[in-house]
């Protein structure tokens, strides 16, 4: 192979930059796991580990139509690659002008030190696709050598660029994803609407919302992830395949693979109808989010505790059963917050005494939220709820209010819920 490519060098190590064809990364590129570990067992968990991911990478080229890596790097070693540097006639007065062209004999060996699942994905993609074949990737040729010292050199490039590979933050694929229909959707009503303007949406790198932020509803994350529990409801009774063609039936699987692939912009438009939908009534059925003055929180989340709507931890369990309210009865959103008894969104409301809110430190609790969704849907139609839900909500309440009778949990909490609405 004669490369057109780049020289150049960081510190004491030269590499080569260029663009190999799927399908000679397909004929010329190996996998070998003995280059890296003599260990046949460390060798087992390298090559199980690429194995498992090559379908997800050749199922991403084969279906994503505006796909893109970066760069492969690429360990050359045996053979006598040749470096024949081209002067251009107007830089002739450079010292050192390192674009060339690399031969490579054939008798080269080489292999990915980065990006081995994504070589795994070329090879699978080709084989599947031999269209793909002619599509381009960046590459990174450095030297090897099989000797001790070698080998340790590209086992420690190959930790190194994946430990400080930094992973893609939830932050980021709000902002940035186009395939993921929920960040789109999200985008679409903070971008179009005014829902959520006066900073009702706080960018935080975690779902907690500090003491000292008095504006926002809800965080950017709990907002998608409230966004990512409506995609559900939309998606039911829509097949989703695996990328091994199966059928996906299970809910958290089937949403998380949808999100994967760029639906159509109708599609995207119904979704982002839906989101709104379920916003427009929230904000209309809570007078409190549309009637707080000065754009200032006050006592929808303050010592005393505040509104469900205004705390993450409750905000994301309530979506979840309203999910599963509207799923069963197929009420609409008015319908069901309708409802709902309003006193009950208080966090100091005695039922959530311990299972949200620490009334003797004033202070919210976390974890908790399977049990919080679970309550929302007992008080709403315990009907909703399998066995193992309820029983769920005895044990954890049994735990938490130290009371001795399964029965009299139960009859306390209806108490509380219907009885008591006015004693927080």
């Amino acid at each position: 192979m004669k490369i057109p490519a780049i020289r150049a060098k960081m510190r004491n190590c030269i590499y080569y930059l260029a663009t190999l064809s799927f399908g000679e990364i397909k004929k010329y590129i190996k996998i070998e796991y003995d280059e890296l570990y003599q260990s046949k067992i460390l060798r087992k968990i390298f090559e199980e580990n690429i194995l498992k991911s090559q379908n997800i990478f050749a199922n991403y080229l084969e279906t994503q139509e505006e796909r893109f890596f970066n760069a492969l790097i690429l360990a050359v070693y045996d053979g006598q690659p040749i470096w024949n540097e081209i002067r251009l006639e107007e830089y002739l007065e450079e010292e050192n002008y390192n674009l060339g062209v690399l031969t490579l004999s054939g008798e080269e060996k080489i292999f990915p030190v980065d990006g081995q699942h994504r070589v795994a994905g070329i090879k699978k993609a080709v084989e599947n696709n031999p269209e793909l074949a002619l599509e381009r990737v960046p590459v990174i040729f450095v030297g090897h050598s099989k000797d001790e010292i070698g080998m340790q050199r590209t086992r420690r490039m190959f930790s190194t660029l994946n430990r400080y590979a930094k992973p893609v933050s939830m932050r980021d694929i709000i902002a940035l994803d186009e395939d993921d229909i929920v960040a789109i959707a999200s985008r679409n009503l903070l971008d179009s609407t005014d829902l959520f303007t006066k900073e009702r949406i706080l960018d935080s790198k975690s779902k907690s919302i500090p003491d000292k932020n008095d504006t926002a509803i809800t965080t950017i994350i709990t907002y998608y992830e409230c966004n990512k529990e409506l995609l559900w409801l939309y998606i039911k009774d829509v097949d989703v395949y695996g990328i091994n063609g199966e059928k996906i039936s299970t809910r958290n699987k089937k949403v998380n693979e949808y999100i994967k692939h760029r639906p159509s912009d109708d599609v995207i438009e119904a979704f982002s109808n839906e989101c709104c939908s379920f916003w427009e009534t929230l904000m209309a059925t809570c007078s409190e989010i549309n009637s707080y003055e000065n754009n200032s929180i006050g006592k929808y989340r303050d010592d005393n505790g505040g509104h469900v709507f205004f705390r993450p931890a409750a905000l994301l369990p309530f979506t979840k059963a309203i999910v599963r309210i509207k799923e069963k009865t197929h009420k609409t959103y008015e319908v069901i917050l309708s409802e709902f008894n309003q006193d009950m969104f208080w966090i100091q409301h005695k039922i959530w005494r311990k299972v949200l809110w620490d009334n003797i430190q004033k202070r919210m609790i976390t974890g908790k939220g399977t049990l919080v969704e679970y309550l929302f849907l007992y008080m709403y139609d315990k009907d909703l709820l399998k066995p193992k839900e309820l029983k769920k909500i005895e044990q954890e309440l049994l735990s938490l209010w130290d009371a001795v009778d399964v029965e009299v949990i139960l009859l306390r909490a209806i108490n509380v819920w219907n009885g008591c609405r006015k004693t927080f």
